[in-house]
């Protein structure tokens, strides 16, 4: 990230210094003191002046409600109880969290995609990029996850991987169409050569990981694509297929709300290393980074 000194910060955002250091004083512009000085980042600064931006009163769109959209996640959920920030969770899948969010129906949405030409790490930035209605993206990192295939204790069909699955034909749990882990089986499925036809799949689809995975633990469905901390919460076995990066997407205007930044904020906590430590199959180095901004 570029950081600006004070009179770089100044020029930049056309503030004379004492008006500047006013701003400091009061805690209303990011900025962090580095060995005695201020430090400016230059990218939060770009979305500082955004968020502040002026509009006809006809076009000034309400604040969405402070809920945060998409998929589920164990430790998403555990930080938006811990953070303060009184942000509640609405967890229907990558996809329907997007829909919701450019409805204006929730603040964030937490987002996972997977498409076949573009790597894992990189799918929700190449998803961003090619979406028309989210010319004002702020992609921020929540952290990195391990996907992979829950299974029984022990893995008593030895499936080592998704074409383990389709030459056995065991019966796997499957996500809505949307749902990041779905989007991942799809891809899995055109590299090996196969369709959803080629597997056989438990009927009706689960809404979250915790539902397929609770699924497998009954018996219901032999394996399904879900995080190693679903797998760890319901006692199964894990096989693991590939990291990813999980994200939380909001509009410029809306990552400087109070809720947003007490989340934000919270995602430097040592508690949510420890947390996701706990909980298996993390990696917190993304936490709090702004990995993109249209």
């Amino acid at each position: 990230m570029d950081f600006l000194t004070t009179s770089e910060a100044a020029d930049y955002v056309r503030l004379g210094e004492r008006k500047l250091y006013e701003l400091v004083t009061s805690g209303d512009i990011p900025c962090s003191k580095v060995t005695g000085k201020w430090l400016f980042p230059r990218q939060e600064l770009d979305l500082w002046v955004l968020s502040g931006l002026s509009r006809p009163a006809g076009m000034i769109a309400a604040d969405p409600p402070p809920i945060v959209g998409g998929s589920q996640d164990d430790l998403l959920e555990w930080t938006l109880r811990e953070s303060g920030s009184g942000l509640a969770s609405l967890t229907e899948g990558t996809a329907r969290g997007v829909e919701r969010l450019l409805r204006g129906e929730v603040i964030a949405a937490a987002v996972h995609f997977h498409s076949e030409h573009v790597a894992a790490e990189d799918g929700n930035i190449a998803a961003l990029r090619a979406m028309p209605g989210l010319h004002d993206a702020v992609l921020v990192g929540m952290v990195r996850r391990e996907q992979g295939l829950l299974v029984p204790p022990g893995n008593p069909k030895q499936l080592r991987s998704l074409a383990d699955v389709l030459a056995s034909g065991e019966q796997m749990a499957v996500r809505q169409q949307g749902a990041g882990a779905q989007m991942l089986l799809d891809v899995l499925l055109a590299r090996a050569g196969a369709g959803p036809r080629d597997l056989r799949r438990l009927e009706p689809p689960r809404l979250t990981g915790p539902d397929l995975a609770a699924a497998v633990r009954v018996g219901t469905a032999d394996c399904g694509i879900a995080t190693r901390a679903a797998a760890k919460s319901a006692g199964l076995d894990f096989v693991p297929l590939l990291w990813e990066n999980f994200d939380l997407l909001m509009r410029q205007r809306s990552y400087f709300r109070p809720p947003i930044q007490a989340l934000i904020g919270f995602l430097g906590d040592k508690r949510l290393k420890q947390r996701a430590a706990e909980l298996t199959g993390y990696d917190t180095a993304p936490a709090g980074q702004i990995r993109f901004a249209a």
